[in-house]
């Protein structure tokens, strides 16, 4: 029986009582850990969706009363508009997980995700009702909100969410034990606050963890392999990109030369004062001329290989 629980047995607890309950209760340090997998994976299916929502589940486990690990996701078939979104296909959920199981993904279910694009992340009446049924397959089912437009590279706005049960609200019951304060490190926005958020439901810290494996991936992600050097470009392009650089060159080359006269005229006290904090024309144009002739001659060598070779 926790503290709160004593307090309402003895009849205090400012507002906190009722009766005493001594079953297990959410801690409030519970945390969701993200993949990143499953994060790429969500972010790119709302970003795909936009304006619609779209949904999907999450598979994971339910590590121990502080954790849910969400290892991957998949996408639902739904009936979505710009404010709600609404499964529509019980039968793809349970061909999908027999389908997933034979490719070696024995995770279960531990919640779903949708997109608010646009709006913030929090619970709309209708993800209240979905995620009600989710609950009552299982009470530790999260709901993930995800915000592809407001979502920048560095920060991804995504927040968990888990209901808060009515009865123990009529009772005055804290629906989460307190031995934590993990879970409250992330101030809920004004927007979330005016859709419920600590009335019908509270928020779940989210983390995010990466594997060896994982962090290879990432760093592999955007990496150029050595066929990017074959692929040609179009030759209207290079003969505009060409002509830039060549007024680029030009223009380079007059400060240069300038700079050249200043060097003959001044003398060494005005000169260590008259080119502080501008570009050294020198050297950016030997960078131009050697980034043209680069991109000039893989042109030629990639032409005369697609020649060659089909």
């Amino acid at each position: 029986m926790d503290f709160r629980s004593l307090l309402g047995a003895m009849g205090g607890g400012g507002g906190m009582g009722g009766p005493p309950t001594d079953g297990p209760a959410i801690d409030n340090a519970e945390t969701c850990y993200i993949s990143s997998l499953a994060l790429l994976k969500m972010l790119k299916h709302a970003r795909a969706g936009v304006p619609m929502e779209v949904m999907g589940l999450m598979l994971g486990e339910f590590v121990d009363d502080y954790t849910v690990h969400v290892v991957d996701v998949f996408a639902m078939p739904q009936s979505g508009t710009g404010v709600s979104v609404e499964a529509v296909d019980p039968v793809f959920q349970t061909n999908m997980m027999e389908m997933l199981k034979q490719t070696g993904r024995p995770e279960m279910v531990v919640g779903w995700y949708h997109s608010h694009p646009g709006f913030g992340c929090w619970l709309s009446s209708t993800d209240i009702n979905t995620q009600q049924s989710f609950e009552q397959l299982n009470p530790r089912a999260i709901a993930v909100v995800i915000d592809p437009i407001q979502s920048v590279p560095g920060k991804v706005v995504i927040d968990a969410f888990r209901l808060i049960n009515p009865t123990m609200l009529m009772m005055g019951q804290e629906p989460r034990q307190t031995t934590s304060n993990i879970g409250h490190l992330n101030k809920p926005s004004i927007q979330s606050l005016i859709h419920g958020v600590n009335r019908h439901y509270y928020s779940i810290a989210c983390g995010y963890r990466k594997t060896a494996l994982e962090e290879r991936m990432l760093q592999n992600l955007h990496k150029e392999v050595w066929t990017s050097g074959l692929v040609l470009k179009d030759f209207e392009h290079r003969d505009h990109d060409n002509e830039e650089a060549v007024k680029g060159m030009v223009k380079l080359a007059q400060e240069y030369t300038k700079r050249v006269k200043d060097e003959q005229e001044l003398s060494k006290e005005e000169l260590q004062v008259r080119h502080v904090g501008k570009q050294d024309p020198k050297r950016h144009l030997q960078e131009s001329v050697e980034e043209v002739m680069a991109n000039n001659i893989s042109t030629m060598l990639a032409s005369n290989i697609d020649s060659t070779a089909f």
